[in-house]
């Protein structure tokens, strides 16, 4: 369609971009948000899941479960449309951060067990050896250890995560997404608006799939050294 239409200026391109950039800020908003929710709620999911008491273990289970299972895009409008149908209406910035929080928080869970299910047997040895308690041996011992095998998966599911805030659109946060779908309806540059918002992501996610890369390396090296 933009190549029929003659494609749009760079006078109009660049009248565009004030509105590009405020989604892109509300999209990194939206990750930070549900990052600082999401990843507490995933360490407190993983204890919660290895926890002895079957009280802690199968809610958490449950929840891990529910929020793996259903899409990202399922948990976004069961929050905008459907808790308002309860009596509980949420805006949909509140929808958005709790929708993904609770998927982060699923996700990361099972990033941060399978760290902790990482940890050398004979750790968990020396901290019965040493007289430590379950919760002293896993915040001094395990939990250390464990997080920092799990950080470049959790690198790249933040990366994922901020990719997923384009499904925001579905519940009209005007994301960068809903941005060039109103751009493209008023000018019929669906083309040219889409692909600005794909240069947005990929200026952010190819350098931070880098960095990953070189966490992973270090992290692999450190693990090398230590043995």
């Amino acid at each position: 369609m933009d190549a029929l239409l003659g494609g749009p200026s760079w006078s109009e391109i660049a009248a565009w971009l004030p509105d590009f950039w405020a989604g892109f800020v509300l999209s990194v908003e939206l990750t930070v948000f549900s990052l600082l929710i999401g990843l507490p709620l995933g360490l407190a999911f993983a204890l919660g899941v290895k926890a002895p008491s079957s009280a802690l273990r199968i809610p958490a289970f449950l929840l891990v479960e529910l929020g793996r299972g259903a899409p990202a895009l399922v948990l976004l409008q069961f929050m905008y449309f459907g808790l308002p149908s309860a009596g509980m209406p949420l805006s949909a910035f509140a929808a958005a951060t709790v929708a993904l929080s609770w998927s982060t928080g699923a996700y990361s869970s099972e990033i941060i067990r399978a760290g902790l299910d990482s940890v050398a047997a004979g750790q968990r040895e020396a901290c019965l050896a040493l007289g430590l308690n379950r919760r002293d041996a896993y915040r001094f011992v395990l939990l250390p250890q464990g997080l920092r095998v799990a950080t470049p998966a959790l690198m790249g599911l933040a990366i994922l995560l901020f990719q997923g805030t384009s499904l925001c659109f579905a519940i009209s946060l005007p994301e960068m997404i809903s941005r060039a779908y109103a751009i493209g309806a008023s000018t019929f540059h669906y083309f040219t608006a889409l692909a600005i918002v794909g240069l947005f992501f990929a200026a952010v996610c190819i350098p931070a799939a880098f960095l990953v890369s070189w966490v992973e390396r270090r992290a692999g090296t450190g693990s090398r050294n230590r043995g």
